[in-house]
């Protein structure tokens, strides 16, 4: 994407997103990923997002006590908070799954250029669904998130989601409302949905939220089996895609982010300021038939 020129004053930032397809390996998975990291700062981003599950990709179980480490000593953050310090960028770490007994979390981390940790978000909405033939239960696996969380960048507030979180658009209002201008939502989504609802539920996200979307993905076969939709992405607040991957290649997509846009979409259409409560009134069967309900 070419960068556009920008007023004195603006706040934007050069945002990258990073699609991937993470295998079994936890090794192999951080050389891969530091060399397109590495790309992406040296193409100028400022923000550099991971898609869900970077870190490894594993469908059996029975493994995933012995490559799963919990925050305290794990070698995977210890990378990407040196990359980070050394890039001097604000990595975003999609999700990564961290050992929390008796289970694990599907965890977000977002380290700052000086490769701390600034906030934490685990994935409120798990998904557990039977698309096409296939099952997922993540709720067996995972604990679920409790709370919704927003960080403060240089530029904005940035609003955290995961994946499956995108089908509840009501953590995106909540998030919007609280101050986020730009909402990530890293992804492992599958083939069997990708090509209906991905564009569609995240332009719909951006639009009802006056927000960026920021959508980091994982795309292609991946070594366990799996299948992702890749197609990483960035959407306006204006529901207009602005930046976009393909299928399958892993690397990046840059977006200039011009927060001037937030604003200019919430002054035109200030839905977010126009909430009104209302009762929902069910029409019951009686002698005479059902009860008319008559809207003034």
């Amino acid at each position: 994407m070419t960068s556009f020129s920008h007023p004195p004053g603006a706040r934007w930032f050069k945002s990258a997103l990073i699609q991937i397809c993470s295998s079994r390996d936890v090794e192999r998975n951080l050389a891969e990923l530091s060399a397109i990291i590495r790309d992406a700062a040296a193409a100028g981003a400022d923000y550099i997002q991971t898609p869900e599950i970077t870190t490894v990709m594993e469908t059996d179980s029975s493994r995933l006590p012995e490559i799963l480490q919990p925050e305290q000593g794990n070698r995977a953050l210890s990378f990407y908070s040196d990359l980070a310090r050394e890039l001097g960028v604000w990595l975003h770490i999609g999700s990564m799954a961290i050992a929390v007994a008796p289970r694990y979390a599907n965890r977000s981390f977002l380290f700052s250029p000086e490769g701390r940790i600034t906030a934490r978000y685990d994935k409120i909405h798990l998904f557990d669904a039977d698309v096409g033939g296939q099952v997922f239960t993540e709720s067996e696996r995972y604990i679920r998130g409790a709370r919704a969380v927003l960080a403060r960048l240089p530029w904005t507030t940035l609003g955290f989601s995961i994946c499956y979180d995108m089908r509840f658009p009501m953590l995106y209002r909540a998030l919007a409302k609280a101050g986020a201008e730009v909402i990530a939502v890293p992804s492992a989504f599958i083939v069997a949905s990708g090509s209906s609802h991905w564009h569609t539920l995240l332009r719909a996200r951006a639009i009802e939220s006056q927000c960026f979307i920021l959508a980091a993905a994982q795309g292609g076969v991946h070594e366990c089996g799996r299948h992702t939709n890749g197609h990483s992405i960035a959407i306006s607040p204006w529901g207009e895609i602005i930046a976009e991957a393909d299928g399958h290649t892993p690397g990046f997509i840059l977006a200039d982010i011009d927060l001037m846009a937030v604003a200019e979409a919430r002054r035109h259409i200030p839905s977010l300021d126009a909430d009104h409560p209302f009762a929902i009134e069910h029409a019951e069967d009686s002698a005479s038939g059902l009860t008319d309900l008559v809207v003034r």
